[in-house]
């Protein structure tokens, strides 16, 4: 018997087959492409989720060899934010057909800043705001968006008789069933986290019907059973159990066993991000309006994925940098085209600390964490003529880790202890890039057995919905272990220092310019 899961993400589609041990009998991955109409907008076809998602289930269940009858149960993860709008006709299809009014808008697109700006205005101001839903208004998150269509594209409002976020347009095409979890909607600015369900409040003051949102589950809950069509697609029995699964950074942090307090998971994929693990709902509440230049709400307060169908979860503080490997990558192909990522650490690890006096601001497509700007630019700061490719490419590194610190800070500054960080993504797989995090985070790093990330995770959340574990935690424990465990170097501590506190007034430094850069840009367009 195996579980399978199965994760939406920006790139592609991940489906694995893990035993009841977490041993990964097969996977697969089905990639597929973004569209970026205009500069700042990130959109996907949802039916390329749903063909993606069921090639790779149908492969790795092949793959395993077990037979259609050897998948005990379904869980769900993928990326977070993004907006599926379907008619009534599509909704009464039960999954059956594809339906969607216009491709969703992603979790990294910008382009509703000024719905950010009413959503706090209605909201009497960012703290009133985070304090209701957990959450300031940033333009990757779902109400924006679905304001943003109600205002420019009224027509496609006009015909939205369901939202659903991307991997539960997966569950509706595998089971028919409308269905959200508690962590992926915390992320739609109109959950009420404390309380696990959508916010009255807020659907009245932005004006959202209660029913284009689906009933919300906890992670861990079964919500349908394959449908006899969707099983003939991917290669399970008709009925097969699917569980709610949650976003991508809460059943990653599943994966890598982050289920009690203490906890932290750094990931390092396009995004970066930090997840601490809460035992409540805290908030990012660091000043009243934003006047000291530490606005409330930077830190993202949401359900944690440990919850099931008999008893509610935890909850999580994390914060999001918008480009982290992805800048990297970015990186790589302008400066070292057809170069590997191995030699591109090689290259950046002979580079002294401090990259020479350079420092890289990794804020390529705007920033979410730590400073919430939809207009920021990344830039190299310090160049002189003795600087080298290496040197570009380590202050890359560098910027993208002093990053991701500054935000653990913060989760600090919010209450939650930090005693271990575990490294999940693309950064994890670099020896240099695990110690410069071990150095930057001030704590042991550690890596686990475990690679596959959210899809991992959510094949776990599917065996604590079909019965096989009674806990989330019972799960990790019995799945996830550590392999590798690093010290913060002493000498790399103190060699970072200097740099770090430069980079920590940069963004500040030349954000005045930010507005004038966006505004040539899209006369460029």
């Amino acid at each position: 018997m195996g579980l399978l899961g199965i994760d939406i993400g920006t790139s592609g589609a991940k489906a694995v087959v893990s035993s009841f041990e977490g041993e990964i009998l097969a996977e697969a991955t089905e990639p597929f492409g973004i569209s970026m109409p205009r500069a700042g907008w990130t959109e996907q076809d949802p039916e390329m989720w749903w063909r993606g998602a069921a090639a790779a289930a149908a492969r790795a269940v092949a793959d395993a060899g077990r037979g259609a009858s050897a998948i005990r149960a379904i869980g769900l993860s993928g990326q977070m934010h993004g907006s599926v709008l379907l008619d009534e006709a599509t909704v009464r299809a039960r999954g059956e057909r594809d339906g969607a009014l216009r491709p969703a808008i992603l979790w990294n697109d910008q382009r509703t800043a000024g719905q950010c700006v009413e959503i706090e205005r209605l909201a009497g101001g960012r703290r009133g705001l985070v304090e209701m839903v957990g959450n300031a208004a940033l333009p990757g998150f779902t109400l924006p968006k679905l304001m943003w269509v109600r205002e420019v594209e009224p027509e496609v409002w006009s015909r939205v008789a369901m939202v659903m976020l991307p991997k539960d347009y997966v569950g509706f095409r595998l089971t028919g069933e409308c269905a959200t979890d508690v962590g992926d909607a915390s992320g739609t600015l109109l959950l009420d986290p404390d309380r696990r369900r959508w916010s009255e409040r807020a659907l009245g003051l932005f004006g959202i019907d209660r029913a284009m949102l689906p009933p919300v589950f906890e992670s861990g809950a079964v919500v349908g059973g394959v449908s006899a069509w969707a099983a003939a697609r991917i290669g399970v029995r008709a009925g097969t159990p699917v569980v709610a699964g949650s976003g991508d950074n809460q059943a990653g942090a599943i994966g890598a066993g982050i289920v009690r307090p203490g906890q932290v998971l750094a990931t390092l994929g396009t995004s970066g991000v930090i997840y601490a693990h809460a035992e409540r709902a805290r908030r990012d509440l660091t000043a009243s309006d934003g006047s000291d230049g530490t606005p409330p709400g930077r830190l993202h307060t949401m359900c944690a994925a440990d919850g099931d169908g008999a008893h509610a979860g935890g909850w999580s503080l994390t914060g999001c940098t918008l480009a982290a490997a992805g800048a990297l990558s970015w990186a790589r192909d302008v400066l070292a085209p057809g170069v590997g990522f191995e030699q591109v650490l090689r290259e950046a690890s002979s580079v002294p600390r401090g990259s020479g006096g350079l420092l890289f601001l990794p804020s390529i497509t705007g920033e979410r964490c730590p400073h919430p700007d939809p207009l920021a630019r990344g830039a190299w700061v310090g160049l002189t003529a003795r600087h080298t490719r290496a040197h570009l490419l380590r202050a890359v590194i560098e910027g993208v880790t002093y990053t991701m610190a500054e935000i653990l800070g913060i989760v600090r500054d919010a209450g939650v202890e930090v005693r271990s960080v575990r490294l999940g993504g693309g950064g994890a797989k670099s020896r240099f890039w695990r110690q410069l995090q071990a150095d930057c985070y001030g704590v042991p790093v550690a890596t686990t057995n475990t690679e596959q990330g959210p899809a991992f995770g959510a094949a776990l959340l599917a065996g604590v919905g079909a019965g096989v574990w009674r806990s989330a935690a019972e799960a990790t424990g019995a799945c996830v272990r550590e392999v590798e465990r690093i010290e913060p170097d002493p000498r790399g501590v103190k060699e970072n220092s200097p740099a770090r506190e430069a980079f920590a007034g940069l963004h500040a430094g030349i954000r005045d310019r930010f507005p004038m850069l966006a505004a040539i840009d899209r006369g460029s367009a």
